[in-house]
């Protein structure tokens, strides 16, 4: 069983990827705007489909999905609801990686931002 492809938290996971992937694209897009001399690599896309923002919500938007998931399992699970902690358990640490890889976007966009404010006109 490949855990990467596996459960619902993947296809999450899959999003996150994709919107790093973005994100490093575009910033080979603005460094190659602050060095025109850079060749452009093959593959690299300023605007992937359906756009960066609606992706960007999109993906926020499952990563909360796990995080209810992940807390109404965990409060099923104080109730007696639920007998298995495995599940439990691997929800909420799905939940965690998303929040963090969220986190790591959330940073880069950050970062990203600071260095388009510091480029001279």
């Amino acid at each position: 069983m490949d855990p990467v492809n596996s459960g619902s938290g993947a296809a999450g996971v899959r999003d996150i990827i994709a919107m790093r992937q973005q994100i490093i694209d575009q910033s080979q897009v603005l460094q190659q705007l602050k060095n025109p001399g850079v060749e452009a690599g093959e593959g690299t896309s300023a605007v992937a489909e359906g756009g960066f923002a609606e992706n960007l919500k999109t993906a926020l938007d499952k990563v909360n999905d796990m995080q209810a998931n992940a807390q109404s399992l965990t409060e099923a699970y104080e109730k007696g609801e639920v007998t298995d902690i495995a599940k439990v358990m691997l929800a909420r640490q799905e939940a965690g990686l998303a929040f963090e890889a969220t986190l790591q976007v959330r940073n880069k966009l950050l970062s990203a931002y600071q260095d388009i404010m510091r480029m001279g006109v």
